[in-house]
């Protein structure tokens, strides 16, 4: 957010556009309600936007990027709300800076959850555990939703986890990018 002026006025210096920015205001569709509809970040929406015209609703949206995130929308494109935890490259970093004797590991998936020495336990736990707590999440979302719910997964780690669960519909790495092409068609339709 604080390169977003920046970022404009690179736009308009270098290539004589004056970008849209997706924020409170902007059209999108989807009717967020979030307590203060102001903290939901634009990717999220955007990302949600995109994922209700593509694969309908109620849908939950797992990004797997700086922080894991879960966003819930329902079948009539209401932004219900979400959970924000740590993304597991964070988590790992975490251990690593934190911890005296961890060390940093690759992320991979382990032939049993009982590792037998410390990079196995650490790799179990990092991605075995992040996975658990991604098919808890999503458990205890459908419930609150209600049940059939569509789950799609995005953000660079998603297509890693997806390989080890059947509780993802799809999986679409350029989510964010088809939802801020839709945004963008409602507030400028004559370029649809």
């Amino acid at each position: 957010p604080p390169l977003t002026s920046t970022f404009e006025d690179l736009c308009r210096s270098y290539f004589g556009v004056t970008p849209m920015v997706v924020s409170t205001g902007t059209r999108t569709g989807i009717r967020v309600t979030y307590d203060n509809p102001r903290d939901v970040g634009a990717d999220r929406i955007v990302d949600s936007l995109a994922a209700l015209k593509l694969y309908g609703g109620p849908v939950i949206v797992v990004d797997f990027g700086t922080a894991t995130v879960f966003d819930a929308v329902s079948v009539d494109g209401e932004y219900l709300g979400g959970a924000i935890a740590p993304g597991v490259n964070v988590a790992a970093e975490a251990l690593y800076l934190n911890t005296a004797q961890l060390r940093r590991v690759e992320l991979a998936r382990t032939q049993t959850a009982i590792g037998k020495n410390t990079i196995a336990s650490l790799q179990s736990g990092l991605f075995t555990g992040h996975l658990a707590m991604v098919e808890g999440m999503i458990d205890r979302f459908r419930e609150e939703m209600g049940g059939r719910v569509k789950v799609i997964g995005t953000g660079g780690l998603a297509p890693l986890f997806a390989k080890e669960t059947n509780v993802f519909h799809a999986v679409n790495l350029e989510l964010t990018l088809v939802g801020l092409r839709f945004v963008y068609e409602l507030n400028h339709p004559e370029a649809s």
